[in-house]
């Protein structure tokens, strides 16, 4: 009877091959995270929710109030042809983007994400 089978010995290689491909992989992975995060805010402000914020201003003739007028109709009428947004946009942290409708100014309207920490305003992401 002839019987294949691994011997702890190579079950161990192998163990120990993985882990250190694994050592050498992580270290690159570790701290893309936040990276990815700052990535994916400046694709919401800039593309994703500028969009629907442009094509609400191009339905009504003004930029919105409010983010969540995006969602829900906020009174007005037949012009409003949303949503605009499925749903309530959070930064990849989990919070509330920051709205700001301008008047009077070079941009119509400012919108932020407070970054990784909502103290320190030098991470806001903002658009541009």
């Amino acid at each position: 009877m002839n019987k294949k089978s691994f011997t702890l010995i190579e079950l161990m290689l192998v163990v120990i091959i993985i882990g250190v491909l694994a050592a050498m992989v992580m270290p690159r992975l570790v701290g893309r995270s936040e990276q990815a995060r700052i990535t994916a805010a400046k694709a919401d402000i800039n593309a994703n929710i500028a969009l629907a914020l442009d094509m609400f201003e191009m339905d009504i003739g003004h930029y919105c109030d409010k983010l969540e007028d995006l969602r829900k109709n906020p009174g007005l009428g037949d012009k409003w042809r949303g949503p605009y947004l499925k749903r309530d946009p959070k930064d990849p942290w989990g919070r509330d983007y920051v709205y700001e409708r301008l008047k009077g100014e070079d941009r119509d309207y400012k919108l932020c994400s407070k970054g990784s920490d909502e103290a320190n305003p030098e991470d806001d992401i903002c658009n541009e």
